[in-house]
């Protein structure tokens, strides 16, 4: 999903909080000005949903949480919040927080045209700070096509492009799985328009 400013004055995390819960759609927190998160694609719905599935059972018997879109995540050590498509949290400080996670070690977008460039780029800049993160998983909803960004053990980021045919792997929960298994009913003759996205 994308995000389409919608409050021109600054706002602070406490009043952010306390105006949300008023509003009638989602809304990211970017250095105290406020995004609105649009609906996406059927396809994007179903993306997210099939992979967020897939994790949730694989972690079913584990202590890790699998969140979808409605939970934030705050960017580590500022004030700022995104909703991601799917997030995973193995981390015991993450419990003990209701509005939001701090430490994810998973963090998934579904990409589309208006989303993709802030995705790889801005966004990511910003989830990277967090130490916890190891999987950084961008999910095409135009074809199969999954590019993951792994931290390695030097700490640096290195990037995996996953396509037909491929096993993916996330390391930071100890899954393999067909990339298939992501796509599966999925109809890529599926057409939409989509309103373009403010760089941030």
């Amino acid at each position: 999903m994308f995000a389409v400013s919608s409050q021109p004055i600054k706002l602070t995390p406490t009043e952010y909080f306390a105006w949300e819960e008023q509003q009638l759609c989602r809304h990211e927190y970017i250095n105290g000005e406020v995004y609105a998160m649009s609906g996406g694609t059927r396809n994007h719905s179903r993306i997210a949903l099939k992979f967020g599935a897939l994790l949730d059972n694989h972690l079913s018997d584990r202590s890790c949480e699998v969140f979808n879109s409605d939970c934030r995540v705050k960017i580590f050590e500022t004030d700022d919040y995104t909703y991601p498509d799917v997030s995973v949290s193995c981390d015991r400080r993450d419990k003990t927080t209701t509005q939001y996670i701090t430490y994810p070690c998973l963090i998934a977008e579904v990409l589309s045209d208006s989303t993709e460039a802030y995705d790889r780029g801005n966004k990511f800049v910003r989830y990277r700070q967090n130490p916890q993160l190891q999987d950084y998983v961008l999910v095409s909803s135009q074809e199969i096509a999954i590019d993951l960004y792994r931290k390695n053990e030097n700490g640096r980021w290195e990037i995996i492009n996953y396509r037909a045919g491929d096993i993916v792997e996330l390391q930071s929960v100890n899954l393999s799985f067909p990339i298939e298994q992501v796509y599966r009913g999925i109809d890529f003759s599926e057409v939409s328009v989509e309103p373009t996205t403010p760089e941030q």
